[in-house]
């Protein structure tokens, strides 16, 4: 069996504040494979991006990462912070929410994209600018020549999506995080851009964590699916699987938020009670406070422990088939 790409094993992130020590992402493992998509779903706050970050070492100054993070069987925490940098970009990248905040407005799109190549590649200015010119002719931006010119506030928000794209992918990196990298685009940019990074994926072999709460793009583009709630790992399945046979109240709540039409109307389904102070959680599972079968035990945290095969859920009530027939 191959070596993972991406291995998480019981990661923590914490950050020192007023009221004392934050803990937004705690104990959180999960690994990724060449060629394949896990994605990270689950309410704002939940640790998602945190945990991104954290794999990519951009978190803010004072936030301090424990456990283990593997890229391709090396242990990236173990790194000094220029072996960090190097692997950024080259070997790992990433693809955030907002490009215009990402692009330095100072530098044409293409010199951007070019930097990337003379810094992880070697290649000369010209020779990394025709590349860069290549990548976005790749992904689909219109007149690549002069696109790679203009300046990032001189794009539309999906052509700059697609340069930050282009300068992810342009190093073929092992791994590349997509932190709802659709989010600011409109429906038929969101299509393209998604099976963009699909198709990379399948030609270069990349691994690819996408971090999103859209459960329609989970069900198009996930081979595996980790929803976290309250910075830990709730569930984790296979995509088909987690939304034909979901085995944790939230994953089933987060399901059932989803708008369906019913008569015509759309029915919008939510789940009561509030998301947890990570300053102050509850004891044990930290839904429990808003699971409708929540029990004593739930008072003790429980393990994210095997329901079916490769199917895990941290649930003591798992697996959950004969409660949902009875609240049928």
């Amino acid at each position: 069996m191959s070596t993972p790409v991406l291995e998480l094993a019981r990661v923590t992130v914490e950050f020192p504040t007023d009221r004392g020590r934050l803990r937004p992402v705690d104990g959180v493992s999960f690994s990724v494979e060449a060629g394949k998509t896990l994605a990270v779903v689950g309410e704002s706050g939940c640790g998602k991006s945190v945990t991104a970050l954290a794999i990519m070492g951009l978190l803010p100054q004072g936030g301090e990462v424990g456990g283990g993070i593997r890229l391709a069987g090396e242990e990236l925490l173990a790194l000094t912070p220029d072996q960090r940098r190097a692997r950024r970009g080259g070997e790992m990248a990433m693809v955030f929410q907002e490009p215009m905040t990402s692009l330095n407005p100072a530098f044409t799109a293409g010199e951007q994209v070019a930097e990337a190549l003379r810094l992880h590649q070697g290649l000369s200015p010209d020779a990394a600018f025709a590349k860069a010119i290549e990548m976005f002719r790749r992904v689909r931006i219109p007149e690549p020549e002069r696109r790679a010119r203009s300046y990032p506030h001189q794009l539309s928000g999906g052509m700059r999506q697609r340069v930050m794209i282009a300068m992810a992918l342009a190093c073929r990196p092992r791994l590349l995080i997509a932190d709802e990298p659709t989010t600011a685009l409109d429906v038929t940019v969101q299509a393209q851009i998604l099976a963009l990074i699909d198709e990379m994926k399948r030609e270069t072999g990349t691994a690819v964590v996408l971090i999103t709460h859209d459960l329609g793009v989970v069900r198009d583009h996930a081979d595996e699916v980790v929803v976290m709630y309250a910075g830990r790992i709730a569930e984790r399945a296979k995509a088909a699987d987690l939304f034909a046979n979901p085995q944790h109240p939230y994953t089933i709540g987060l399901l059932g938020a989803v708008p369906r039409l019913e008569g015509g109307a759309a029915r919008l389904a939510s789940i009561e009670g509030t998301v947890p102070d990570l300053m102050n959680p509850p004891p044990g599972c930290r839904f429990a406070p808003r699971c409708p079968f929540a029990i004593a035990q739930c008072a003790e945290q429980p393990p994210l422990a095997e329901v079916t095969p490769g199917h895990q859920a941290a649930c003591w009530r798992a697996p959950l088939d004969t409660l949902l027939e009875q609240a049928a």
